[in-house]
């Protein structure tokens, strides 16, 4: 009497039905947005939160000497960001002076932080970020006398 390959008797041909089994399980379950990358990895295809916020991008900065002012390097920051600052028109007349003000030592060197820390870093507490997401533009708007108190407070 001839013997099948598949007969309970060869327990490795039993172990490899029962992964084939499992694999054809797992594969069914994959979503319409994961990628099989290799054996036995998944890779989800989704944007990154960078990607899909852009203020939300990690960076480190080091301003190069140029850039003496705090709109100089709010521009700067800005370059490569998909974001553009509001037109002076639309600014306000507090936000401009913010602009004028020399760079801080301090702030030459920013990072790792994303873009939206380092803007508002650049700004400091009285001022907070203004962001249109859907013409990509920022400004600063100066905070209420008792919102900028209310900051110094929390800092003590």
């Amino acid at each position: 009497m001839k013997r099948s390959v598949f007969h309970p008797a060869h327990p490795v041909a039993a172990i490899a039905i029962c992964i084939a089994g499992i694999c054809t399980v797992a594969s069914v379950n994959l979503q319409a947005k994961d990628l099989q990358v290799g054996r036995y990895s998944l890779f989800t295809a989704t944007p990154t939160q960078a990607q899909a916020e852009l203020l939300a991008t990690t960076m480190t900065i080091r301003f190069p000497n140029r850039i003496q002012t705090v709109g100089e390097a709010v521009r700067y920051l800005l370059q490569r960001s998909g974001y553009r600052l509001a037109n002076v028109e639309s600014i306000g007349p507090d936000t401009v002076a913010l602009f004028a003000l020399p760079l801080p030592a301090v702030h030459r060197s920013l990072g790792p932080m994303t873009l939206r820390d380092a803007l508002e870093t650049l700004a400091g507490p009285a001022f907070h970020l203004v962001q249109d997401p859907v013409h990509r533009l920022v400004t600063f708007e100066r905070c209420a006398g008792r919102q900028i108190m209310e900051v110094a407070r929390d800092d003590d």
